[in-house]
């Protein structure tokens, strides 16, 4: 299980926010840290969720939210893929780990740099919930990848301390 101690505790509210969103963002790059490209793909639950899917869908949600909902930029102009849910999580055979976390890091730099430029009370419109401001993207984004981070960790410890079959079937 990864998990690291909040370094920002105190100070104004943007900060905070901030603060926690690059936290999440770094833990969920951490539960990957570590594993093979094997592991990195193995898919143990129904859905399409791998430990390096959690990542790809990450980045689409960072340009998803900040360059195309915040920045008004067109998705077919983002500078990745904007596809979300399911085919969010898939990643191509060709893609490395590294590069996958490079994409993520990348995608999020992006989004730092974009929300600088905007306080956190300014709004714009997402085409399903309407109006929303940077502070509800603020919130949404660190509790969808506090939400991965920890499939992330079960997937982790399924794939390095799996359980044994007798001790499963209790």
């Amino acid at each position: 299980m990864t998990w690291s101690i909040p370094r920002t505790t105190t100070g104004a509210e943007r900060l905070l926010l901030e603060s926690t969103l690059d936290r999440n963002r770094a833990e969920l790059i951490n539960t990957v840290r570590g594993l093979s490209e094997a592991e990195a793909r193995r898919r143990l639950v129904a859905s399409a969720t791998t430990p390096i899917g959690l990542l790809k869908h990450a980045a689409v949600a960072e340009r998803i939210w900040f360059q195309h909902v915040l920045a008004g930029v067109p998705k077919s102009e983002c500078d990745g893929g904007t596809t979300p849910r399911d085919p969010s999580f898939r990643v191509a055979d060709d893609e490395t780990l590294p590069e996958v976390i490079a994409e993520f890091e990348r995608a999020s730099e992006r989004s730092r740099a974009i929300a600088a430029g905007f306080d956190l009370d300014d709004t714009t419109t997402h085409p399903d919930l309407g109006e929303v401001n940077l502070r509800f993207i603020y919130l949404l984004l660190a509790e969808d990848f506090a939400r991965h981070a920890g499939h992330g960790d079960i997937l982790r410890e399924q794939i390095k301390h799996p359980v044994p079959p007798t001790t499963a079937a209790r």
